[in-house]
């Protein structure tokens, strides 16, 4: 099925989402067919900031249907932080919408998690993940949410994570686990990809809200 990706925000999520599914399908060997249109991760995140919701649905629109133009069949937005008025693009946009936060419901259940952390933009800790986790103790840093708002803002914009950035999201992490008893740390941002790595182990479970709907997509675009 062709795909298409609203990217841009940020540049490091938007090498994530493609990386990923150029390996999916290479693992297979099938064809990716896959177009992408940019959107601004400073204008996403003045909208969410100031909870316009309709501006970024405008946006959302008028990409969404240069790439229905394009020949997609579906449409998903490369951003957590994105989300936040993902209910009203639904409503409008042209073609189906792979919706991140319902995946990551779907992984939080069959996990059976009752309690988890959020690291993240501010929106999304303070709001709790936007509210969706029903049933679900979903606990923001307690002393750390600001720093780790300023440190995910300033990677995500630039596409590059700093070591006094890193030590940010890792520190609050080990709070909200050890003091904040979390189950699990949810990486609610698509640019923590630069942080928590594969192959890094970082001293506390984790769930990665991201590749989870780098999978969904995947799967919609390899096997449908």
């Amino acid at each position: 099925m062709h795909i298409g990706l609203i990217v841009g925000i940020g540049p490091a999520a938007t090498d994530f989402y493609y990386r990923y599914l150029i390996a999916a399908a290479a693992r297979i060997g099938k064809d990716l067919e896959l177009t992408m249109a940019h959107a601004d991760t400073p204008t996403l995140l003045r909208n969410q900031g100031t909870a316009n919701g309709q501006a970024q649905v405008d946006i959302y629109l008028r990409l969404s249907e240069r790439l229905q133009r394009a020949g997609v069949a579906q449409v998903a937005v490369t951003s957590i932080a994105g989300h936040f008025c993902i209910d009203a693009f639904k409503e409008v946009c042209p073609v189906p919408v792979i919706d991140l936060l319902e995946v990551v419901k779907l992984e939080v259940r069959r996990r059976g998690l009752k309690k988890v952390g959020l690291l993240g933009t501010r929106v999304i800790m303070e709001s709790g993940f936007y509210g969706v986790l029903a049933g679900v103790d979903v606990v923001a840093p307690a002393d750390d949410l600001l720093d780790v708002h300023e440190a995910y803002v300033s990677m995500a914009t630039a596409g590059l994570v700093t070591p006094a950035q890193r030590e940010v999201f890792l520190r609050a992490g080990q709070t909200l686990t050890s003091q904040q008893g979390c189950q699990a740390v949810m990486l609610a941002g698509t640019d923590l990809a630069l942080v928590f790595k594969e192959e890094d182990k970082p001293g506390f479970e984790t769930l990665d809200c991201a590749a989870l709907h780098a999978g969904a997509i995947a799967t919609v675009a390899l096997t449908s």
